[in-house]
């Protein structure tokens, strides 16, 4: 009787991605004719992309069967994405993979052999190099994973991508984490098991233009600083602190020279620019505050992380 081959499951968010899945399709199903030993499975996320993504899509799954997608009710982010991917998997390992090919598909058969041959539970890439980015963005990078490492308790490579193979436990443990405010890269990080990390060269977009600008980038970067750690808080606390010293040492300083001098209405330019910093810090750390409350606001609605439209199984004129 055949041995059942082991299957790989495959997640690939896409939005606005037309140009991207024939090119990602194509190079994706050479490696899978190159890697006979196991099946596999490709999980296209489509979220809510408004250009030929899902037509696409629906052509695909409909040509290979090994093709599966899933269609989100309007865009909910490339987290969401991963997430349903996650949900979605029935294979034995799966990796999640960029369409664009900056992920590359011939990868697959190093990190499939490693997880065969050593002890480890996830195979993951990172590259050093960044050569699509500018000095400003490379500068903001590098200094976000220095400090998103110290300050949270969740260990980061520099460099990481989302592109890794992992088995089966790893996808689970993942999948218990339910928060709703979703930061992967740290959830990795959180769950543990032991991962190999693999460095190489990020090649150029296969087709299309990145869907992440330099705000976008930012605003991730915050989310994943609120989600893995609470030092931005205690900071806070420590700077109220310290001005709370020093205003008490100013006011010391103050009595004492006018009960010397006599002079109490000298300074008061000084005065002012004191009030507007300490007042500038104050608003700062609580608009700090204000985002971790927004967080914990979304997390007790309790709202579902992503709404399905259509999948390969509900696709218009097929029968349920």
């Amino acid at each position: 009787m055949p041995t059942k081959k082991e299957l790989i499951s495959l997640i690939i968010p896409c939005y606005n991605e037309e140009e991207s899945i024939p090119v990602f399709y194509e190079e994706t199903s050479k490696v899978m004719e190159k890697m006979k030993e196991v099946d596999f499975e490709l999980i296209f996320i489509n979220d809510g992309s408004k250009d030929k993504t899902l037509e696409i899509l629906r052509s695909l799954s409909k040509k290979d069967k090994r093709v599966r997608y899933i269609s989100f009710s309007r865009n909910f982010g490339k987290e969401a994405g991963m997430y349903a991917g996650l949900e979605a998997v029935t294979g034995d390992y799966a990796a999640i993979m960029d369409v664009d090919l900056q992920d590359p598909p011939e990868k697959l058969i190093e990190m499939y052999e490693i997880l065969q041959k050593e002890d480890v539970d996830c195979v993951a890439l990172y590259t050093e190099s960044h050569e699509g980015y500018n000095w400003i963005r490379k500068s903001l990078t590098s200094l976000w994973y220095k400090l998103i490492d110290k300050i949270s308790n969740s260990h980061q490579v520099a460099g990481a991508r989302d592109f890794r193979l992992m088995r089966r436990q790893v996808v689970d443990a993942l999948l218990d984490l339910k928060e709703y405010n979703r930061y992967t890269k740290g959830m990795f990080g959180f769950v543990g098991f032991e991962t190999k990390w693999l460095s190489y060269e990020a090649p150029d977009r296969a087709a299309g233009t990145s869907k992440f600008n330099l705000r976008k980038l930012i605003k991730y970067a915050m989310e994943g600083i609120v989600a893995f750690s609470t030092t931005p808080l205690l900071l806070s606390a420590y700077i109220g602190i310290l001005f709370c010293v020093i205003a008490f040492i100013t006011i010391l300083f103050i009595i004492a020279k006018t009960l010397i001098f006599g002079d109490p209405t000298s300074g008061w330019p000084s005065m002012v620019c004191i009030i507007v910093f300490v007042s500038g810090i104050q608003l700062f750390f609580l608009g700090i505050i204000g985002m971790y409350l927004s967080k914990i606001y979304l997390e007790v609605k309790h709202r579902p992380v992503y709404l399905i439209k259509e999948t390969e199984k509900t696709r218009p004129g097929e029968k349920k």
